[in-house]
């Protein structure tokens, strides 16, 4: 069996230390790999031994790099998977490494994903349903993303929900209200609500509009699909146009006859 003949600390990490057999470097460990083996220069090693040691530094490194990718912020167990796979590490390597990580409480998919979605509901005012997709972005458990998500009660959806609401209206107050109601929608609809959260968040909005706003509503709407039919129709045709585009944005019949017969006397 070879014998160890040198040992040297490790010149960038002083917690390496390189072990040589028959005077030739046959490979590195860890520290904690040099004590547990109690390796000393004119030790005998098997095979055998050399591979577990081996094994076991290799676990010790992944260990190590997943500490350090961990020290940043919380990981699902699958970033630090793939982390370590990005790394050229084993399977059996990484699988013992996630083992020690887990068992020293520095992996909790449970724990990262109720971190996770209140993060996403406090920053970026999301639903459940596109947390749940950024759960499994993150290669959480379907049944994980489950229970955390039944935590997630509708009327915190609700509030959320509606504060989006309320900015969306505000900010687009030169609109219909059938305009606003559908761009709160959509918007929420990606934000991940349900459409009876979503039905809920809009029923409070005060969207109706007094005679002045319509007024001012309809002759900018209006006029912009004026200009855009006026090229290619004339008369009857064009005022139909007009008035059937009008009607589809939620213009009432009163306000779209009043702003054409407007129309109609400028051209005389």
């Amino acid at each position: 069996m070879p014998i160890i003949t040198k040992i040297t600390q490790g010149k960038n990490n002083p917690e390496r230390y390189n072990i040589f057999l028959e005077e030739k470097f046959a490979f590195s460990v860890d520290e904690t790999v040099l004590v547990r083996y109690q390796l000393t220069k004119g030790k005998e090693l098997d095979q055998w031994t050399i591979e577990e040691m081996n094994f076991e530094d290799e676990i010790r490194k992944a260990f190590n790099k997943s500490m350090d990718f961990l020290s940043f912020r919380m990981r699902s167990e699958s970033e630090v998977r793939q982390k370590l796979k990005d790394k050229e590490f084993g399977e059996a390597v990484i699988d013992e490494a996630i083992k020690k990580l887990y068992k020293l409480n520095f992996l909790d998919d449970r724990a990262f994903s109720e971190a996770l979605m209140r993060t996403q509901m406090r920053s970026s005012k999301k639903g459940p349903k596109a947390i749940q997709q950024d759960m499994q972005k993150k290669g959480i458990d379907k049944q994980v993303q489950k229970d955390v998500l039944a935590s997630y009660s509708e009327e915190e959806q609700v509030e959320l929900a509606k504060g989006l609401a309320e900015k969306i209206a505000d900010k687009e107050k030169t609109k219909t209200p059938r305009q606003i109601e559908q761009k709160i929608s959509d918007t929420l609809l990606r934000k991940g609500y349900s459409y009876s959260v979503i039905k809920l968040a809009i029923a409070d909005l005060d969207l109706e509009k007094d005679e002045d706003q319509w007024t001012d509503i309809v002759a900018a709407q209006g006029d912009k699909l004026w200009r855009k039919y006026s090229s290619k129709l004339t008369g009857y045709d064009l005022k139909s146009k007009v008035k059937q585009g009008l009607y589809q944005k939620g213009f009432p019949a009163e306000v779209i006859n009043e702003y054409l017969e407007k129309k109609e006397n400028e051209d005389e």
